[in-house]
């Protein structure tokens, strides 16, 4: 009896374990609904400024018709841009995920 109240407790405790570490790595990766634990996009500088304009190569086409271009990752969707074209793009809005540019 003593050996199965003990194998109780053991497995008792590695299950409060196992639950402790997969509560942290959700807090600390996201759960995917709202909270976003270590890594918060809204605290890291973004690569692009309002108002500031910068040379980008179109490289895809969004579903809008807008041209996608790339800076250090972050995604900028450009007006009437077209897959191919290097232009000089003024950016008119940054926001958490993307910025909107229009071509000048």
């Amino acid at each position: 009896m003593f050996l199965l109240y003990t194998a109780v407790i053991r497995m008792h405790s590695l299950i409060l374990g196992v639950k402790a570490i997969f509560v942290e790595l959700l807090m600390s990766y996201g759960s995917g609904r709202g909270y976003s634990g270590g890594f918060n996009r809204s605290f890291s500088p973004k690569p692009v400024e309002t108002g500031k304009e910068y040379d980008v190569q179109i490289t895809e086409t969004s579903r809008r018709g807008d041209g996608i271009a790339r800076i250090q990752g972050f995604v900028i969707f450009v007006k009437n841009g077209q897959v191919g074209q290097n232009v000089k793009a003024k950016i008119i809005q940054v926001g958490e995920r993307f910025a909107t540019a229009e071509v000048v």
